[in-house]
């Protein structure tokens, strides 16, 4: 009997891959770091032959640890980095540029440029989305744009367009699928929200050929589903591809979020908050994002989402550590923080790819301010970690403004979790708890629930929610006065960071 589910977890800094056993929890786990690359500022890519050797190595390396054969594996999940975007040779499986990332920005003319001409209206009614260079659409444009006869290329259908999700089930199956769900379809400003379809205007708009484009199919591929289910070839054995959806989206899924008003809030290189808003979506009246959570079924029913992105999260406390040298590990900016009582009156704004949700401004700069002579290193720690708190509640406002319903507690995870003192000041910002479960792989874990939701590993999402187990419940120990003055001066901060660039 297969007895694991294998789910690769593909970051913006590294590739894991995870085995789950049949109580959702964790029996290995395999990561590789890869290379950032920063050829001019605001610009960010990644080699992505190199994404996905380190992936491959993990599934091998992952194997190993557990003393498990391929055979015992009953299914494989994908999670990725959404936005990301990748475009290859379908003959030969090459990529054609570097993958550029999702925080990457030399498209923000080209959105400013859009939303002059009045297209963003219509752009967020069809999408959930807005003009901005975050999304895939924009960017791969520019790669067809900027790589010799890549458009034409692209046009005869030569040339193969993906999300990360799309490159690992290509390089998975040896090039026989190209595919992507219906929660990473979302993120390239290209389908349609409520039909679930490449939509033509938005091809269109952005001036993409529809050659290019992956199918698009449900998050969790079940016996419903018409087609031939992909099948990841490891180490001579078949196991079928039953899972996928970006990362923010299976972090939803892996904390249980089945019911509307729900919420979660993922700390990683970025911050992601995610509401699941039910059968309908939300379109925001105060710049937050809808998007699909996922398709079950076939055809997929679609759960949608509320989302607010932070571009800089986790990434400022690696900024602390590389760019600053003010901290050896990640691990350590936590007791450094927590040498001081406060942060003296320090700010610091990641603004170091323009600002996400609910700015949107693409030409911000990252900022420390409030420094003084009695300024230490332990402030400017406190005061970057405390960024990604307040980020976070700034999301969490405007969310509580668009949505039907108030927000009871939120759950949180990823690897910033371990953190105390952040979850604690993020308890104390927002005002309600923060809960984090026994389990904070729970990126990985929604891609293992949704593969094995299609080979009946699982049986229902009611059964996947009965294994969400609580570990810590944080709670505010602050007056709300001395939380909105706190927020009063984080906003002043913002405001001295944005529009720094000219257009």
């Amino acid at each position: 009997m297969s007895q694991f589910i294998l789910a690769l977890d593909q970051g913006t800094t590294s590739s894991r891959s995870i085995l789950f056993d049949h109580r959702g929890g964790i029996v290995a786990v395999a990561q590789r770091e890869f290379t950032q690359h920063f050829p001019a500022s605001g610009w960010v890519e990644h080699d992505a032959q190199e994404i996905w050797a380190t992936q491959a190595a993990t599934i091998k390396e992952v194997l190993a640890k557990a003393g498990v054969a391929p055979q015992q594996l009953a299914a494989v999940g994908i999670t990725n980095q959404r936005e990301t975007t990748v475009v290859w040779d379908r003959r030969t499986g090459e990529p054609i540029h570097n993958a550029i990332v999702w925080q990457d920005r030399r498209t923000a003319d080209t959105c400013s440029a859009l939303v002059a001409a009045g297209h963003e209206p219509a752009v967020t009614a069809t999408t959930g989305l807005r003009l901005d260079p975050y999304f895939s659409g924009t960017k791969l444009a520019w790669i067809l744009d900027h790589v010799p006869a890549a458009r034409e290329r692209a046009e005869r259908g030569e040339l193969a367009f993906g999300t990360v999700d799309s490159w690992l089930v290509w390089n998975l199956t040896g090039g026989k699928h190209h595919v992507t769900d219906a929660s990473n379809a979302s993120r390239t400003l290209l389908l349609n929200l409520r039909t679930g379809e490449w939509d033509l205007a938005m091809l269109a708009l952005l001036r993409v050929p529809a050659a290019v484009l992956p199918q698009v199919v449900p998050s969790s591929l079940d016996a419903q589903w018409s087609g031939p289910r992909p099948q990841a070839r490891i180490s001579g054995c078949l196991v079928p591809i039953t899972g996928m959806a970006g990362d923010q989206q299976a972090a939803l899924f892996g904390q249980a979020c089945f019911t509307p008003g729900m919420a979660k809030n993922t700390y990683g290189t970025g911050c992601f908050l995610l509401m699941n808003t039910g059968s309908q979506p939300v379109v925001s009246q105060h710049r937050l994002l809808g998007t699909v959570g996922w398709g079950l079924g076939s055809p997929p029913t679609l759960t949608y989402a509320l989302e607010g992105s932070v571009f800089v999260g986790g990434a400022v406390v690696q900024w602390l550590r590389d760019g600053l040298g003010i901290i050896e590990k990640s691990s350590d900016v936590e007791a450094l923080a927590a040498s001081v009582p406060d942060s003296g009156g320090v700010y610091c704004v990641p603004a170091f790819t323009g600002l996400g949700s609910p700015h949107w401004d693409a030409q911000a700069r990252g900022l420390l301010i409030g420094l003084s002579r009695g300024t230490t290193r332990a402030h400017i720690a406190r005061a970057a970690l405390e960024s990604i708190a307040f980020q976070s509640a700034e999301l969490l406002g405007a969310m509580q403004a668009d949505a039907p319903e108030s927000l009871r507690e939120l759950r949180v995870d990823g690897g910033a979790t371990a953190n105390n003192l952040l979850m604690q000041f993020q308890a104390d910002l927002l005002g309600v708890p923060v809960v984090r479960p026994r389990v904070t792989e729970t990126t990985a874990l929604g891609a293992a629930y949704l593969a094995g939701l299609g080979v009946g590993y699982w049986a229902t999402p009611a059964e996947v929610a009965t294994h969400w187990q609580e570990d810590r419940r944080f709670l505010p120990t602050i007056s709300r006065e001395a939380a909105a003055a706190r927020m009063t001066q984080w906003a002043r901060a913002v405001a001295r960071a944005k529009d720094w660039y000219p257009e």
